[in-house]
């Protein structure tokens, strides 16, 4: 809990704070790649901080979490942080680098606020500070020890047995362990980092979803990512690496997965979102499930739709399952009710839904707020969304 001194304080300062974070964390992103220059080489993702939004997420879960505190100073907002953690977990990361990254933050705050920061004010935050930081890493230490992977050595190196085209930009990779000990335990929903070589010496990470149930391997789909900044790992995962290749993968990891209850499930994706929803399904069909399921996909056209085929046939699989489709630009005969962007207010949502979502982030609010007034509980909403999330702390 933060003390009655510092929430005080904090709770005084949390406007100034807040309103330059914004200038205070894009500051100390440099301070911590002119010091550690590896980092960014090896450890972040290059592409969300050339476009900003790894900057964005930072801010964003500061002020959450320090207005959590202020707001509720007897309670640590650890649920908030679950998702933080175990994106950190599939990364590797150390508590040594907490330490690391409190020096640059603090120096950025300090040149930028200047004599507003005085002894106490920088007490009051350094609290807010390690509140934070100490529980990710209680956090990471149980990620750590279930995954069995000591002080965050969660790599091990995987041979790519198949690889499958499921779109024109979307390619499915399915790995085995190179070194023959059995597969590590993954939950429905969950992701898994892989890091690849890059022809300037970096070795840059991302995280794929696992998208399917194949037998003693994991399974992930990439989308080539075009625009500028171009995605630098999938372009290689799909330029470079086929059947016989090597990857480093890590434990699979994720907050966001299915639960084992019998109630009724909404199942709603945009774009390679999809990935996700399909591995629910797949262990669903697996498992011979009865539950009530309604998967929902939006798409700009039967083209673009990765895992088309596998929505009609794990549907198919379901007794009672349905699936609803949207295309922005549909070819051939196509409803027009099902035309356009996702509208889950013309479903017919059961009583007791928990829905999982997975897309872009304007899909992710207007589908949460369509089920909130559907009845949906705010609880019973769950999320996922690729890339930092710009939502934390504000859903």
């Amino acid at each position: 809990m933060l003390s009655p001194k510092s929430t005080e304080i904090v709770r005084a300062t949390l406007p100034v704070v807040g309103g330059a974070i914004g200038e205070i964390t894009p500051l100390f992103y440099d301070k911590l790649f002119a010091a550690h220059p590896q980092l960014l080489r090896d450890l972040f993702n290059r592409g969300n901080q050339a476009e900003g939004s790894q900057q964005q997420a930072l801010a964003g879960a500061v002020a959450a979490f320090a207005t959590a505190l202020v707001e509720h100073p007897d309670v640590r907002p650890d649920a908030m942080l679950s998702r933080i953690a175990h994106k950190h977990a599939s990364l590797g990361v150390s508590r040594e680098q907490y330490r690391i990254v409190h020096e640059h933050l603090f120096a950025a705050i300090v040149e930028v606020l200047g004599d507003a920061v005085t002894p106490e004010v920088a007490a009051a935050w350094d609290e807010v500070y390690w509140l934070m930081a100490n529980a990710l890493i209680a956090i990471e230490a149980r990620l750590y020890a279930g995954a069995g992977a000591l002080h965050g050595a969660t790599w091990r190196t995987y041979t790519v047995v198949a690889r499958h085209r499921e779109t024109a930009d979307v390619a499915t990779f399915v790995v085995r362990p190179a070194d023959g000990r059995p597969l590590p335990a993954a939950r429905p929903g969950q992701y898994v980092s892989v890091q690849v070589p890059l022809a300037d010496g970096a070795r840059q990470i991302r995280q794929y979803s696992l998208s399917g149930l194949p037998e003693d391997a994991l399974q992930f789909s990439v989308k080539r990512v075009t625009g500028d900044p171009a995605g630098e790992v999938s372009g290689h995962l799909h330029d470079h690496v086929d059947v016989g290749d090597s990857l480093l993968v890590s434990h699979p990891f994720g907050d966001v997965t299915l639960d084992d209850g019998d109630g009724p499930l909404l199942l709603a994706s945009a774009g390679i979102g999809c990935t996700p929803m399909t591995g629910m399904l797949a262990h669903l069909a697996a498992t011979g499930s009865t539950r009530r399921v309604i998967a929902v996909h939006a798409d700009r056209s039967e083209d673009t739709h990765a895992f088309r085929t596998d929505l009609d046939q794990l549907v198919a699989k379901l007794p009672h399952a349905t699936a609803h489709v949207w295309y922005e630009r549909p070819g051939g005969d196509w409803p027009a009710d099902r035309t356009g962007l996702a509208d889950l207010s013309l479903i017919d949502v059961p009583a007791g839904t928990t829905a999982y979502l997975c897309g872009p982030l304007p899909f992710l609010r207007a589908a949460r707020a369509q089920l909130l007034a559907a009845g949906v509980a705010a609880a019973d909403v769950h999320y996922e969304v690729f890339g930092p999330d710009l939502w934390l702390g504000g859903s």
